[in-house]
């Protein structure tokens, strides 16, 4: 059973006779909406889904939490000026997102408005019907007011549910100070604001604000306040009726944000807490950069589909459990993904998939109506995505020339049937794989010729001479290029010994004309590309010409740039809650732990272990190894050399098989992953932290 099912049989036993169930998930619209948050749609929808094919009335509502605060201004907005006059982007840090003025001319009317409409127009593409709800508008119009003054009397129980679930021990005449919404101030319009007093009833406040700014609040009046984080969730779990919501593994982890919502919604709004599912953050192979929506280098559901069918970013999430990380490829891991959804797209379509197939597809692929009351899917020709990378490049992705060379080789695929694929075979090869690109040379490869040896020289002129000639056909010619090489060596019994000489043939034949030793089936290759366009690589019967001697300088002169491997990145999310300060402790209990500055002697990968790698360290007495999970953030080139702290007294223990003998000192948050501290060189190794 796929798991969306599962969760769907859970929603529906905790309340079998509602008419109308619903799956919630919700963004704050901080910067272009990236991949990772995406997982929350689409977790949700998968649910609504299952909910509808077990025979019950499921919608999707989306909350757009645009009446947040803005904590930062990413990159690519600090770097669009202000208009002469106005305020700075920084003193915006504060006013809820929809105050912010939109910093891009498409007339949106602000900068909650750009990036949600921005999200909005990628959900249609996939097909995906939300039932909208914008935060700003629902507090401003004062559908919260009644439940905010509930919150306002209710606070000493909030205070004492939230610090049930705190190590530290709360200050005196903390819990009577605390107050769970946030105004935001008239004159600034930030919720730098803190209430001084509350009348009796909760309906009045005084408050004060940072930029000087004093007033009367009036909550049966006034809306522009917001309660906190961890309240205004469980509300509007009541108020909507939620029934399923996923949340990242910071929220599901043990005392996190859901399990004190969860109590908060039971006993403050007399509500049960919707089923959770939290989800695991999602990786890029083959992509540089932190993929964060507020930083500005972001990778967006609309860059995404310029590389993936919407069904196939679906299937990715839809096949993997929500606490499985996967990984969106902007290598030639894509062309793999490609292939294996078309597998089982197949399988499918067939009726030949089991019950989990057929859940993942009906999950992922996007409904054109009703037959017999049973859902009608879009229909995806699978032409082969390697194919049209492999063909395409050669013949310019020229379409005609496409469908002429898909003719040739047998397989007779009409632009009606690739023109999805087309452009994002010709967006991966030409903006994240260009090495891949398989173009024919504009020389003759003489550098190759010269290293031949005269066998594999005379092998190269019988493959010319058979070309020119012409005359043959598709097998005829995959013949001939095995039967080549038999008659220069001669008969040869050792089959292996065959194999081999005919394999450096077929390399001879690529570097010769597309400058690799492997391309797409050379027989295909050759055979579709019209062969007076590379005929003349094959023939060295004339000596180099000028042209020829430039064009070989040049190619070794790039050949000596060298390219830094890419590193694989995962997608971060917002920033993690703010964490109280822990429990007091002496500085008798700080000195027992021995944290000294270590080198890093070695970094090697463990052998099974997705994300740990094994350090040998010198401590300043002696060598040391440690074990850390920071496979994700740095490759071993970026640690060997560097010096970190190391908690070294730690009690050892054993990870991935591995005896580690310390931990390193990292920062770890949903907004930038683990980041270790590094130490200037300049510190001797051994020196404590103290």
């Amino acid at each position: 059973m796929h798991w969306s099912d599962k969760i769907a049989q859970e929603i529906i036993r905790r309340r079998p006779d509602k008419e109308e169930y619903v799956c919630a998930a919700g963004i704050s619209p901080s910067g272009s909406i990236h991949i990772g948050n995406f997982r929350d749609i689409a977790t949700s929808l998968f649910v609504v889904k299952a909910l509808r094919r077990q025979g019950k009335k499921a919608r999707l509502l989306f909350s757009w939490d645009e009446f947040d605060r803005l904590r930062k201004i990413p990159v690519n907005v600090a770097k669009v000026p202000r208009p002469e006059g106005e305020k700075p982007w920084e003193e915006y840090i504060g006013c809820p997102y929809v105050d912010v003025p939109n910093p891009f001319e498409d007339g949106c009317e602000s900068y909650a408005k750009h990036f949600e409409k921005e999200f909005e127009a990628a959900m249609e593409r996939f097909g995906i019907e939300m039932d909208y709800r914008y935060q700003g508008t629902m507090n401003r119009s004062g559908k919260y007011a009644e439940y905010v003054i509930h919150a306002l009397k209710k606070r000493g129980e909030i205070f004492d549910i939230l610090d049930s679930f705190r190590t530290q021990t709360a200050q005196e005449g903390e819990r009577e100070a605390y107050y769970p919404v946030s105004i935001y101030c008239p004159h600034c319009g930030r919720d730098t604001t803190k209430i001084t007093s509350l009348s009796e009833d909760c309906t009045v406040a005084e408050y004060e604000c940072a930029c000087g700014h004093h007033g009367t609040f009036d909550f049966t009046k006034d809306f522009n306040c917001k309660l906190a984080w961890k309240i205004d969730w469980p509300m509007r779990w009541m108020y909507e009726g939620v029934d399923f919501e996923p949340g990242g593994k910071d929220h599901a982890s043990p005392g996190g944000s859901y399990d004190t919502s969860r109590v908060i919604a039971q006993k403050i709004f007399g509500y049960e807490a919707p089923v959770f599912q939290g989800y695991e953050f999602i990786g890029i192979k083959g992509a540089t950069g932190k993929m964060s929506g507020s930083t500005g280098l972001n990778l967006t559901p609309d860059t995404l589909l310029k590389l993936y069918q919407p069904e196939v970013i679906l299937w990715l999430y839809a096949r993997s459990e929500p606490t499985k990380a996967f990984d969106f490829c902007f290598d030639d891991g894509i062309l793999r993904q490609y292939f294996e959804f078309d597998k089982q797209y197949n399988e499918y379509m067939a009726g030949k998939g089991d019950e989990f197939l057929n859940a993942v597809m009906a999950n992922c692929l996007r409904e054109e109506g009703e037959v017999d009351g049973k859902p009608v899917y879009h229909k995806i020709d699978t032409v082969p995505m390697s194919l049209l990378v492999q063909l395409g490049s050669v013949v310019d992705f020229n379409v005609p020339m496409l469908e002429t060379v898909f003719e040739k080789i047998g397989q007779p695929f009409t632009y009606e049937q690739f023109k999805d694929r087309l452009d994002r075979a010709k967006y991966w090869l030409e903006q994240c794989s260009p090495e891949n690109v398989n173009r024919l040379r504009a020389t003759r490869n003489w550098e190759v010729y010269e290293s031949l040896n005269e066998e594999e020289k005379k092998e190269i002129a019988l493959l010319h001479e058979f070309l020119t000639k012409g005359g043959y056909d598709l097998d005829g010619l995959n013949q001939e290029l095995y039967a080549i090489p038999k008659q220069v060596i001669g008969n040869l019994e050792d089959a292996k010994e065959l194999k081999k000489i005919q394999g450096q043939f077929f390399k001879n034949v690529y570097k010769l004309l597309i400058d690799k030793e492997k391309g797409p089936r050379l027989y295909l290759f050759l055979y579709a590309i019209d062969p007076e366009r590379y005929v003349h690589l094959l023939d060295f019967s004339t000596p180099m010409t000028e042209e020829e001697k430039r064009f070989e300088e040049e190619k070794k002169a790039e050949a000596q740039k060298a390219a830094e491997p890419e590193k694989k990145q995962v997608v971060y999310g917002d920033p993690d809650p703010v964490e109280p300060v822990r429990e007091e402790i002496t500085m008798e209990d700080f000195q027992r732990m021995d944290m000294r500055v270590c080198k890093i002697l070695k970094c090697a990968e463990i052998r099974k272990s997705h994300s740990c790698y094994k350090l040998t360290l010198f401590d300043g007495l002696k060598e040391r190894v440690i074990v850390s999970s920071i496979k994700s953030y740095y490759t071993p080139e970026e640690m060997v050399g560097k010096k970190i702290i190391v908690l070294a007294n730690l009690k050892p223990a054993r990870f991935s098989g591995v005896t580690s003998e310390g931990m390193l000192l990292a920062a770890t948050n949903n907004a930038c992953g683990c980041q270790v501290i590094f130490v200037d060189d300049i510190i001797p190794e051994g020196t404590r932290i103290c």
